[in-house]
């Protein structure tokens, strides 16, 4: 499958499916790159399309970011949230692109976030959720900041799935952030499955394997 000019940067692996397929799409962490997830592609179930984003805004000496953050902000890290909720447009956007121009199912769309990949998965999904199957929130955590809460509704989610995991020894973001998410979750009523592993900010292939396993009940 060649990959397309869209107004995102991206990597794809085909499907091994005849006719349209479902998308998992790849949002990588700060810093990082388009080719930093693909390396799951290969693991991951050959009937889906996987696509791996470039974040918009390039940072020095290297990398990407979908916003900026302030690391000497006072109350710890501050996010842009106007770059953010840009790159939430950016995301969707994006979506509609890949499914004009690769053979994707519309239903059968999951975010495959880590760390702000994971932040801007679930501002995408909350702000779009007609548009999202699945989520899989992988070191990252909801910033209500990034999408309206004020009309959204439990029947809005209630066809969205969630995986959401973290390391109890991640020093970026610390695991307290993530455990307030079963908050949000439960308020709306979604499906979800929270883990934690004795990891820093990172994925272990226990955590790898788990999400895989929830994939193919969730397909």
């Amino acid at each position: 499958m060649t990959t397309k000019q869209l107004s995102l940067e991206h990597l794809i692996k085909p499907s091994n499916k005849e006719g349209k397929a479902p998308l998992i799409l790849l949002l990588h962490g700060y810093g990082s790159d388009q080719h930093d997830l693909f390396s799951f592609a290969s693991e991951l179930p050959d009937e889906y399309i996987v696509v791996s984003a470039k974040a918009p805004h390039q940072l020095q000496p290297y990398g990407n970011a979908w916003y900026a953050i302030n690391f000497d902000a006072q109350q710890g890290k501050f996010s842009d949230i106007e770059q953010a909720v840009e790159s939430r447009e950016m995301i969707v956007k994006f979506i509609e692109e890949l499914k004009e121009n690769y053979p994707i199912d519309g239903n059968q769309i999951t975010l495959f976030g880590f760390s702000q990949g994971t932040i801007l998965s679930f501002a995408t999904a909350f702000s779009k959720p007609e548009l999202i199957k699945n989520v899989i929130g992988l070191s990252g955590y909801i910033d209500q900041n990034m999408f309206d809460t004020s009309s959204l509704k439990k029947d809005d989610l209630k066809h969205l799935s969630i995986y959401n995991s973290h390391g109890t020894q991640d020093q970026v973001i610390p695991v307290e952030w993530a455990r307030k998410n079963k908050d949000f979750f439960e308020k709306y009523g979604l499906d979800y499955t929270y883990e934690e592993y004795p990891v820093g900010h990172g994925v272990n292939p226990q955590n790898f394997q788990s999400l895989k396993n929830w994939l193919l009940k969730n397909a």
